[in-house]
């Protein structure tokens, strides 16, 4: 399997709100890195850089302003004369207004995130691009022909709505290759979802439209982040209804049951018959991540990879959670030889 990868990875890791306390994100450069080692380790194949992409080739998933903001932020944070990291301070909640865009940093950080676990830096931006990128890259390897491909992207992007950034994620890097797909011609694309946390950005970018098939399998938002989405009875709108299928799972949830979840769901992938797949692959369901609360084992995401090969439609995988750096490597990897009946 191809890996698509960039070591501008590297520019971005910085410090969040957690648990009351300001401290360096878990979503750090090792994750990568680790990920990286392991498809050298197992011969997974080859491993190539991104192609270039211009901004415009971010929407329509994401709005000019909001890219423009994500663009410039760092500028505007310096120019206010700060050098730390770039974190929101307000957030337009209920009763606030949020149709007028804020001149002013301090306000633009709020208007345009769900929370302080996105800090920017002086190489977020470069990061955050090239993430992206990766999975155009990929998405065009699957196009022209590959069965598969690996975008081992970083920073995540499956929080990232159209005018938000939330969750250690910029730029929805699974939403753009599956827009890619779309505009380069597949009339259904699907993106199935199986990071602990529900892909939000995700679903509220496709949420109204039936070309793209969402689904997700996380956390219950009732106890899990990101909280205010991901329930069971998100369907869709308009033309989207149906078309959006959302698995909350109980702490503590074990292969046994993750695997009933995991099989109905590619069952309606398959029904759907895509013109492409896109999994985003967060491993953060690992019994030892120190975030989440699934029991998944090392041998379940070989398990994993195979169910969801058994679709049999051209897939690409696109990196986002998972935080146990010990694990991270192992898990992913798996779940790609798994999809190849590498076991």
């Amino acid at each position: 399997m191809l890996t698509i990868y960039s070591n501008n990875h590297h520019l971005h890791h910085g410090t969040e709100l957690k648990d009351g306390v300001l401290k360096p994100c878990v979503e750090m450069p090792s994750r990568a890195d680790t990920v990286l080692a392991r498809i050298k380790a197992v011969g997974l194949g080859d491993i190539s850089a991104p192609h270039d992409y211009a901004s415009s080739s971010y929407s329509p998933v994401h709005s000019e302003r909001y890219v423009r903001f994500l663009e410039n932020a760092w500028a505007n944070w310096t120019g206010a004369g700060r050098s730390h990291d770039a974190l929101p301070l307000i957030w337009p909640v209920r009763n606030l207004r949020s149709d007028i865009e804020p001149e002013h940093i301090d306000g633009k950080l709020g208007f345009y995130a769900m929370d302080a676990g996105v800090p920017i830096t002086a190489g977020t931006w470069e990061a955050v691009r090239t993430s992206a990128n990766l999975a155009l890259t990929g998405m065009d390897a699957i196009s022209k022909g590959a069965a598969s491909v690996f975008a081992l992207c970083r920073p995540p992007g499956h929080h990232a709505a159209a005018e938000y950034m939330g969750g250690y994620c910029y730029l929805n890097n699974a939403a753009l290759a599956a827009q890619g797909f779309i505009n380069q011609g597949a009339k259904r694309v699907a993106v199935i979802d199986v990071d602990y946390h529900h892909g939000n950005g995700t679903q509220s970018i496709f949420y109204d439209r039936a070309d793209v098939l969402f689904i997700s399998l996380h956390g219950d938002p009732k106890n899990s982040y990101p909280y205010f989405l991901g329930h069971r009875d998100e369907c869709g709108s308009g033309a989207g209804t149906g078309f959006n299928h959302n698995y909350p799972l109980p702490h503590g949830t074990a292969w046994d049951s993750y695997r009933s979840a995991l099989a109905d769901a590619c069952s309606k992938l398959a029904a759907y018959a895509p013109d492409a797949i896109v999994v985003s692959l967060g491993v953060d369901t690992f019994k030892d991540d120190p975030i989440s609360q699934f029991k998944l084992e090392n041998d379940d995401y070989l398990r994993m990879g195979e169910v969801i090969a058994g679709v049999g439609k051209p897939t690409l995988f696109v990196m986002e959670g998972g935080y146990m750096v010990d694990d991270i490597g192992v898990n992913a990897v798996n779940v790609l030889l798994g999809f190849e009946g590498r076991c």
